[in-house]
């Protein structure tokens, strides 16, 4: 059977789904093929900084307001690896654009360029990502843990990270708040 694509797609944590890494997280799906998928929670801020991670790589930045950009929980998988979701400006080292509105690099040129305000005009720093093997998210998905939707870049860019787990389920037409946890069981 072929998998239907969630590539450019939120994935909506439903209200039940307790794994705290996914705790009403909103995720990016980058990334979905028959062997499985790929995506950045967009919703979960670290307590760290973007200038932490410019200090780290030795990457001189003096704009304390973009110092100040949180940096993102991403994902469980490879917490120690940067991934950056932006607006597709140019194509960095490492860059795979998802759709026309929405691209993601995992090379340090482009912190460089953002550091030296070259960068793209908007982008989300996160640390890991989420990953799904072959059938394991189609599984998940049939037992009502994710609502799923065509991604939003203004949700990801311009939306408030307070805000986006209720605005991701609007686009459904949905208030999240009113959705049973008992929702698809008899």
């Amino acid at each position: 059977m072929d998998t239907v694509s969630l590539t450019n797609h939120f994935l909506i944590a439903m209200p039940q789904l307790e794994d705290p890494n996914f705790f009403h997280s909103v995720t990016y799906i980058c990334q979905h093929s028959d062997e499985g998928a790929m995506g950045i929670i967009i919703n979960q801020p670290l307590e760290m900084n973007l200038e932490e991670i410019l200090a780290q790589l030795e990457i001189g930045n003096d704009d304390q307001t973009l110092g100040a950009q949180p940096v993102y929980f991403g994902g469980p998988v490879q917490q120690d690896r940067g991934f950056i979701l932006h607006r597709p400006r140019r194509n960095w080292e490492g860059t795979l654009f998802v759709s026309d509105d929405i691209a993601l690099t995992t090379s340090s040129d482009i912190l460089k360029d953002i550091a030296q305000h070259r960068g793209p005009r908007q982008s989300l720093v996160a640390l890991g990502y989420a990953g799904w093997g072959e059938g394991q998210l189609e599984q998940e998905m049939a037992q009502n843990a994710w609502l799923s939707v065509p991604a939003s870049a203004d949700i990801i860019f311009d939306t408030p990270v307070e805000r986006r787990w209720h605005a991701a389920t609007a686009l459904l037409g949905i208030d999240v708040d009113q959705l049973s946890e008992d929702i698809g069981h008899a």
